[in-house]
């Protein structure tokens, strides 16, 4: 029996994402922005303010408590076990190459920035999710080589490791994770009229990307290959997390661990691969509307699973 204590936990992470996403969607339904000034907007939070965030997180942050090799290697682990499995079977059941790799890339790889840190500041509050934000670190560049290898392997491209990895290196959130480690390994110390605004813009960082998701958001054509979006959905919002749940939970990790790995493997699919698919020459009308389908079922499957680990007592 789930208590009302329970219920409200749950719904208090989840409900206020929705919100700041359905303002979004409100800004774009009312034109307040435009398409190319809403992009522009994205672009800055990208390289703008996510570097903060996760310099600000890290900088912050005592490693000592924080930092947690079995849920780093489990996270990893998990996530090229699930990639290894999308791969083999969308290969066994779908011919079409373009339809291959949006569909792999949807399957393994979330909306984790987006969605998963904002998750994680809800319940434990904005000050402690630095264990989650380190995961950034570690997820975002496996993410990024895996989506490149699939999306260039089923265009009949070459996949180029070593410039691959320098864009991993040149992204903002890697750039900040990078530079916040050195300072806090270095002891240096920032002054608080410094540190303050970047704190400032830390915590604007959740919120406005998610009003910019949702200002994002659009419904193409779902009439093409609708089997492939159900199972990408199902795939990505109950197999997957149902999977990496159950191994976690017989592993023992509890608390901020089961909530990082919900942040990585029970958000929806990430927006960067609709854009990905585009300019690879993928199937990017089928990976945008698995971003769109995934996100909206989201707020239903992520507060079912909120409800069941405090139902539990892994929270």
């Amino acid at each position: 029996m789930i208590s009302a204590e329970q219920f409200w936990v749950a719904a208090g992470a989840i409900i206020p994402l929705f919100i700041l996403m359905f303002v979004g969607l409100l800004i774009r339904r009312f034109q307040l922005l435009t398409d190319k000034e809403t992009a522009r907007v994205n672009g800055m939070v990208f390289k703008t303010f996510f570097s903060v965030m996760m310099f600000y997180n890290i900088y912050t942050m005592n490693i000592r408590e924080t930092l947690h090799p079995t849920l780093i290697l489990f996270a990893a682990g998990a996530v090229a076990v699930v990639y290894g499995l999308a791969f083999w079977l969308v290969c066994r059941s779908v011919p079409g190459p373009k339809q291959r790799g949006a569909m792999i890339q949807a399957v393994y790889r979330s909306n984790f920035v987006l969605m998963g840190i904002p998750l994680a500041g809800n319940i434990f509050g904005e000050e402690n999710i630095a264990m989650t934000s380190m995961m950034i670190a570690v997820i975002i560049p496996i993410y990024n080589v895996l989506a490149v290898f699939t999306l260039e392997t089923f265009r009949g491209g070459a996949f180029n490791l070593p410039r691959v990895l320098g864009g991993v290196l040149r992204n903002p959130m890697i750039v900040g994770a990078i530079v916040g480690f050195v300072f806090l390994l270095l002891g240096i110390k920032l002054p608080k009229p410094l540190l303050k605004p970047l704190g400032q813009m830390a915590a604007m960082t959740s919120p406005l990307a998610l009003i910019i998701l949702g200002a994002s958001f659009r419904f193409s054509s779902v009439r093409e290959n609708p089997r492939y979006l159900i199972a990408v959905v199902l795939s990505r919002l109950v197999v997957v997390p149902a999977a990496v749940f159950a191994a976690a939970i017989y592993l023992g990790f509890r608390g901020q661990e089961i909530v990082t790995l919900l942040a990585i493997f029970g958000t929806p699919c990430a927006v960067a691969s609709f854009s990905m698919a585009q300019i690879m020459d993928s199937d990017a009308d089928l990976a945008g509307n698995c971003v769109v389908f995934t996100s909206a079922l989201s707020c239903v499957t992520m507060f079912g699973w909120l409800l069941f680990f405090a139902a539990g007592g892994y929270l």
